[in-house]
C-alpha cells in the first residue's frame, strides 16, 4: 500500500473530526495516524528481519547437517571368486570325517550285511565310493587315478584304509581347482561326455548319497550314524 503524508494543520480530520494530528492517508482515501502507520511498518519489518533469519538458520543448518553426515559406507564385496570349485572342496573334510566314521562304526562281521539278497553288502559299499572318489578328483583335476584294485570282500581294514587313502587324493587333486574351466568336457562313466562343473556338482552329490545308504545300513544294524550321535561333553 502506497502512503501520502496529509497534513492537516490543526485542521478537523476528515475521517475523525476531533482528531488534530497528522495522518497518512492510502490510495483508497482512509486516513492512517502516524502512530498506526509506525507501528504497522514496525511490525512488517520485524517480520521481514524474521523471515529472513529463519532463512539464514534453515539454510546454515542445511549446511552443518551434510558437513555432519557420515559418508555412506561401501557395500561390502560378498563376490566368491570360485563358487563351485570352492564350495565342493570346502566338503572333503566334513564327508571324509562322517564316511570314514560310519565306516569304521560298523562291526568287521556286518561288512557282508545286504538288506535284502539282491542289494549290496556293505562292504561293497565302502569299496563304491573309494572308486568313485578316486575317478571323479581324477577327471576333475586331470590327475592319474591311483592304481586300486578294489575288491568288496576285503576285511574291513583294508576298506578302510582304502577310504581314507581316496578322501586323501581328493583332497590334494582338488587343490588347485578353480572356475575357470568349469565349460570343458571329458568322457566319464562308458561314453557319457560331461564338463568339469558337472563332475564337480556330481562328486558332491555323491557324497550326500553315499553318506545316507551308509547311514540306513547302520540303524539297520542298530548302530547309529556319526551325525545322529549324542554330542560329547567336555
Amino acid at each position: 500500500m502506497f502512503l501520502q503524508k496529509n497534513e492537516q494543520g490543526g485542521a478537523e480530520s476528515r475521517r475523525d473530526k476531533q482528531s488534530t494530528a497528522a495522518c497518512w492517508v492510502g490510495v483508497a482515501g482512509v486516513c492512517f495516524t502516524a502512530d498506526f502507520v509506525g507501528r504497522e511498518m514496525a511490525m512488517k519489518i520485524r517480520a521481514r528481519l524474521l523471515v529472513a533469519g529463519m532463512t539464514v538458520f534453515t539454510a546454515a543448518g542445511g549446511a552443518f547437517a551434510q558437513q555432519a553426515a557420515p559418508a555412506a559406507s561401501t557395500p561390502p564385496d560378498l563376490t566368491i571368486a570360485n563358487p563351485v570349485s570352492g564350495f565342493v572342496k570346502a566338503g572333503v573334510a566334513r564327508y571324509e570325517k562322517n564316511m570314514v566314521a560310519a565306516a569304521e562304526a560298523m562291526p568287521a562281521e556286518k561288512y557282508g550285511y545286504k538288506p535284502m539278497p539282491e542289494m549290496n553288502s556293505f562292504g561293497h559299499l565302502i569299496m563304491h565310493i573309494a572308486e568313485s572318489n578316486n575317478t571323479l578328483c581324477a577327471k576333475i583335476s586331470g590327475q592319474t587315478a591311483p592304481d586300486v584294485k578294489y575288491v568288496d570282500t576285503n576285511p574291513k581294514d583294508k576298506l578302510v584304509a582304502t577310504l581314507k587313502d581316496s578322501f586323501a587324493f581328493c583332497t590334494s587333486a582338488l587343490a588347485k581347482v578353480d572356475d575357470s574351466k568349469l565349460g570343458e568336457q571329458f568322457v566319464l562313466f562308458g561314453n557319457r561326455p560331461i564338463s568339469r562343473g558337472g563332475a564337480l556338482v556330481a562328486l558332491g552329490g555323491s557324497w550326500t548319497d553315499h553318506y545316507a545308504t551308509q547311514a540306513i545300513y547302520l540303524r539297520l544294524n542298530g548302530i547309529l550314524p556319526p551325525t545322529a550321535q549324542p554330542a560329547k561333553k567336555d
